[in-house]
């Protein structure tokens, strides 16, 4: 960990590191947005005939475009470009349906000769009792319902009538040439005429693409080109790319599949690389029934069991190394679309339009995440298929903490710490989770009961943290810490220009202490431990503590600096009577206020508080929470209040008694 990370302060990553800012919330969907949605699946499906060879002529668009533009870049005109991209990608087309027709045809002529050897398996574990009952079941039905399809239902012939014999009857069907000829070629013009229309839409798409766009743009975003513009990139980008890394990836997939099949003796072995090819193409299900065919395959060659575990072997070495090794590196998530995403888009989409839909889903769930990141009308397609998390990371981090999770919330802190420092969590997550906390207290939403079971859980989330914090500690020790390369240093050294060191609190007691609540509570628990990492010797109190009648029975022998937070900024005066009292209890006591704020560091107004409520120092984050604590400044004499004189309203003149006016 200490390698891929710098002993300061990181700049702030946008979308991850940013200040607290309102997490992502879905738009209600209106009324119009519900009919659009419900009359645009009423159309696609009850249109299927019309929209599904539009929808593949879309996608075959965006997957020839690039291909065409680079043969434009090289000196082709328009035309020939486009119907050469055309033309090739249809001939690979008609040449893989050529290959994989004719291995089901030669695999068909030869299933007869496999029956011994799964009569011989299906002997076997009859013999060893696996599955025995089972199949002596499962036999016992099939041979009775035979028997009952079988019976004829006849009347018994009546008494004296002799039985009659059965006539054989044959039946001649005297077919017209033409009719045979309609038989053998209606079947087929439906996908050929598809075909056809497919080729046709293709190529007029590739030839008008420029017009089409500037058609689209006027129809629907001509008020704001940007943004219009800015979708149809993205959307041309994602899926082009997403149909050529799925054809590198499956052709990558399928070489190794085609050769070790070949190389144990499975028949056809061709055919199950090409459909292994194509059926990579259907998200999750497809590689299952790929995987399936050869090992029935295998079953019925054979009669042992070695060569169906052997291929089955081939096929998961064959998903693991491509699902963890090829597709994270030529890919990875460029999709958009969560994982979830894709099963429910394959679901949908197969129900819409079938087969087809299943494997057009991926592309097609594609176009409408990106509708719904440059639509707000849309946005919650996005919401709901996009893979870029919706809350940021201190609002998911409250959330765990409401729902009284610390573990969970443990686990996401663990994974921001693989590559970045503990203060940076706090200062950057956990602190501004608790500032949630505290707006929702200030407003009312949160009882007292809920206010306690949020600051349990973030309290036990900095104890389950305690073991990060003490690696943290072993990583910057000198003697444990590996020296790092040149390479590294440089590296260090042109990122970090900007990063603050943090000092070393080595032999430096100072109390941490919560200011008026539970929450305050645990936020100073997190700085607290934030100290114990850079060395300091800490000790921690309560707001309750910080009562005027508790004060006087803290330990302040020991402590050279207390920093008292407070996540509500409307506590001045109470910090400024804190601030005497503490001072009072111990003349030579630093004292530091860290009013926890989402809006950055103010220096100016953090030197002009400090100067109001007579503290050594004000803070408003982590950081400079953290230098305000051990610095080595001589502590700010306590002012002396001024007295306030008391105004006396002058007595009036004592009147002479008459006698002596006389």
């Amino acid at each position: 960990m200490a390698a891929n990370r710098r002993n300061g302060m990181h700049p702030a990553e946008p979308g991850v590191m940013g200040v607290v800012s309102s997490a992502r919330t879905l738009p209600r969907m209106s009324l119009p947005t519900v009919a659009t949605v419900v009359t645009a699946v009423a159309a696609l499906y009850f249109g299927r005939e019309v929209f599904l060879p539009i929808a593949i002529a879309l996608l075959l668009t965006f997957a020839l475009a690039p291909m065409v533009s680079a043969l434009k870049r090289v000196g082709l005109p328009r035309l020939p470009a486009v119907i050469a991209s055309v033309l090739s990608a249809f001939t690979v087309l008609a040449l893989f349906s050529f290959i994989v027709a004719t291995q089901v045809s030669e695999l068909a002529q030869n299933i007869p000769l496999y029956q011994s050897n799964i009569l011989t398996k299906v002997r076997s574990l009859k013999e060893t009792g696996v599955g025995g009952g089972i199949i002596a079941r499962l036999s016992g039905v099939i041979e009775r319902i035979g028997q009952e399809l079988d019976r004829q239902e006849t009347s018994p012939p009546t008494a004296g009538e002799p039985e009659r014999e059965p006539v054989p009857v044959e039946i001649i069907a005297r077919e017209r040439p033409l009719q045979v000829l309609q038989n053998l070629i209606g079947p087929l013009i439906s996908p050929l005429a598809s075909a056809g229309l497919i080729i046709v839409v293709v190529i007029f798409m590739l030839l008008e693409r420029e017009d089409l766009r500037d058609r689209f743009i006027r129809l629907v975003g001509y008020g704001d080109l940007h943004r219009t513009t800015e979708a149809l990139q993205d959307a041309g980008k994602r899926v082009g790319r997403y149909l050529l890394m799925q054809l590198v990836v499956n052709i990558l997939y399928a070489i190794p599949i085609t050769a070790g099949l070949w190389v144990l003796g499975i028949p056809n072995a061709l055919l199950w690389g090409l459909l292994a090819l194509a059926l990579r193409f259907v998200p999750y299900i497809g590689p299952i029934i790929g995987a399936l065919l050869p090992l029935l395959l295998a079953l019925a060659v054979a009669p042992g069991w070695s060569l169906v575990l052997w291929t089955a072997g081939l096929f998961v070495a064959m998903e693991m190394i491509t699902g963890n090794v090829v597709e994270p590196w030529l890919y990875g998530s460029r999709t958009g679309l969560s994982p979830l995403a894709i099963i429910v888009a394959a679901i949908f989409w197969t129900w819409l339009w079938g087969p087809l839909g299943l494997v057009l889903s991926t592309p097609l769930t594609v176009c409408l995440v990106v509708l719904g990141r440059h639509v707000p009308q849309f946005e919650f397609l996005d919401v709901l298929f996009g893979n870029e998390p919706v809350l940021e990371l201190h609002a998911r981090l409250y959330q765990r903490l409401l729902a009284g999770d610390p573990e969970e919330a443990t686990d996401h802190a663990e994974e921001f710490l693989e590559e970045k420092y503990l203060f940076e969590f706090y200062d950057k997550v956990a602190i501004p989770a608790l500032l949630l906390g505290e707006q929702d207290r200030v407003r009312g939403v949160m009882g007292d009961e809920q206010r306690r079971q949020v600051a349990a859980s973030a309290q036990m989330l900095v104890t389950n943290l305690e073991d990060s914090a003490r690696e943290e500690t072993e990583d910057d020790d000198p003697a444990t810490a590996e020296p790092a390369t040149a390479d590294e240093d440089k590296q260090a050294q042109g990122e970090g220009a900007d990063d603050i060191e943090l000092p070393d609190g080595a032999d430096m007691p100072v109390l941490c202490a919560g200011g008026r609540g539970e929450l305050d509570d645990a936020a100073a628990a997190m700085l607290a431990q934030v100290l114990e990492v850079l060395g300091a010797t800490v000790s921690k109190a309560s707001f309750a503590d910080m009562d005027p009648a508790s004060i006087r029975r803290l330990e302040l022998d020991a402590v050279d600096t207390v920093v008292v937070g407070f996540l509500n900024r409307d506590s001045v005066k109470h910090a400024r009577f804190l601030v005497r009292r503490l001072k009072r209890a111990k003349s030579a006591l630093r004292v530091g206020i860290v009013f926890w704020s989402k809006d950055g560091n103010d220096k100016k107004r953090a030197v002009e508080l400090a100067d109001d409520i007579n503290a050594d120092f004000v803070a408003y984050g982590m950081v400079d929470a953290v230098l305000g604590a051990l610095s080595s400044d001589p502590p700010v004499a306590l002012k002396v209040a001024a007295k306030r004189r008391m105004r006396r309203r002058p007595r009036p003149a004592k009147k002479a008694p008459l006698a002596a006016a006389k």
